[in-house]
């Protein structure tokens, strides 16, 4: 076996001829068994001639039988874990004579981590404040605000107008807003529409131009619409009043202070995932540049696709037709080599480190999330399983459990060190 480069490799292998005679013989049999020649009931024509009138399905079958076996055989002997499908070469394959080929092929490659205890990492416990925990509070208090109508009189700035909207020109096809709340002033009003509303009272209307600017929102960037508005009613916005009150009307909660501690505890478990997560991230990167070994091409491709895939569905999410999209592969894998070799470097160390600490997942843990899947997407947890597993979901919800499992370890192992 010869090293090629990185993780690809070279076998050389030569099938005796006796093999190779046996299977012919074996593969000629089959097809006679089935053949329907002039003059000769099914599997009664000489080997001979089906040899003759059927040499193209025979040499095919006897290669794509033989070669697979061979090759597993001498992987199993030399004890190789083969991870891309084998390329076949120089192929040899002549009546009388043994069979003879090269197979390129890549192995996982064998790792030797470095230290991966005690990775120095910067990290702090967050921090939450009092302002923190009331401006989450007013947020609270803006959500379940309500708007009462005043009695009529002309618009002014601050106000928050009930209005009808109506596109005259420059949004071709799009229907009517029979009421949008704007308010007038605002910072994230549209400026055009404060100055053609303030003085104008309920019941009349106005027809005015507005410019959207490019980074505007998707459907108007870059236009000019002409609208047509009449102002409805007159809000004023009455936020509920911090009392125990709006507590237990937010949850189950006794009193003000009871809501206060629990969005305090809420917005530090947020805050610490997100600086666990940042950490976690950090220490991976360490590793990743800490250890040279070499990666397998197929899985960087792999990796390549995934990425794309996943930004494919995003784009999609987003409302895009994908399918219009003139993908060049060999641009997008030039684009996305580096990342994707990053990320094959970090899951083979993570499997690694996994492998060392002995860290699994429990049926116990795949379970729960299972469960915990049934629940939001309110189906029975059996057929959830029953699904997962078929399509291969269940697999991945067990490795990512592992993987976060090893993250967690790498994360408590770690030399936490106070950023400056």
């Amino acid at each position: 076996m010869a090293l090629l480069e990185g993780c690809k490799h070279e076998l050389e292998i030569t099938v005796p001829l006796d093999e190779v005679d046996k299977e012919t013989a074996q593969v000629v049999e089959k097809v006679r068994a089935k053949a329907k020649l002039p003059g000769f009931r099914p599997g009664k024509a000489p080997a001979s001639l089906i040899r003759q009138r059927f040499e193209a399905e025979v040499r095919q079958e006897v290669l794509e039988n033989l070669i697979p076996r061979v090759l597993n055989k001498q992987f199993e002997t030399d004890g190789l874990n083969v991870v891309s499908q084998p390329a076949i070469k120089d192929l040899h394959f002549h009546r009388g004579e043994p069979l003879r080929f090269k197979a390129e092929f890549e192995v996982a490659p064998e790792i030797e981590l470095k230290e991966y205890r005690g990775v120095a990492v910067t990290y702090a416990e967050p921090a939450v404040t009092d302002e923190d925990v009331e401006k989450r509070i007013e947020e609270i208090r803006e959500q379940k605000a309500e708007y009462v109508n005043i009695d009529p009189r002309p618009a002014e700035s601050g106000d928050y107008i009930a209005a009808s909207l109506e596109s005259l020109d420059g949004l071709e096809g799009e229907p009517l807003q029979d009421e949008v709340t704007l308010h007038l002033g605002a910072e994230d009003t549209v400026a055009a529409f404060t100055e053609n509303l303030v003085g104008v009272s309920p019941g009349e209307s106005r027809e005015f131009d507005v410019a959207y600017p490019e980074d505007g929102p998707e459907r108007l960037a870059g236009k000019t619409v002409r609208f047509k508005a009449e102002i409805k009613n007159i809000r004023r916005k009455e936020l509920p009043e911090l009392n125990d009150e709006f507590a237990k009307d937010i949850g189950d909660y006794n009193d003000l202070g009871e809501l206060q501690e629990a969005i305090r505890k809420s917005i530090f478990r947020d805050r610490e995932f997100n600086a666990q997560q940042t950490a976690k991230m950090a220490i991976v990167d360490k590793l990743v540049a800490e250890n040279e070994f070499p990666v397998p091409e197929v899985f960087v491709d792999r990796q390549i696709e995934s990425n794309v895939e996943a930004q494919l569905r995003q784009l999609a999410g987003q409302g895009m037709d994908v399918r219009k999209l003139n993908l060049d592969w060999e641009k997008l894998r030039t684009t996305h080599q580096e990342r994707a070799l990053h990320d094959v470097k970090a899951s083979l160390i993570l499997d690694k480190v996994a492998s060392a600490e002995h860290i699994e997942t429990t049926n116990d843990e795949v379970d729960r999330e299972v469960h915990r899947i049934a629940k939001q997407e309110r189906q029975p947890a059996a057929a959830i399983r029953i699904k997962m597993e078929k399509d291969g979901t269940l697999r991945r919800i067990a490795s990512r459990i592992r993987t976060d499992k090893t993250l967690n370890f790498l994360f408590e192992q770690a030399r936490k060190e106070a950023g400056e």
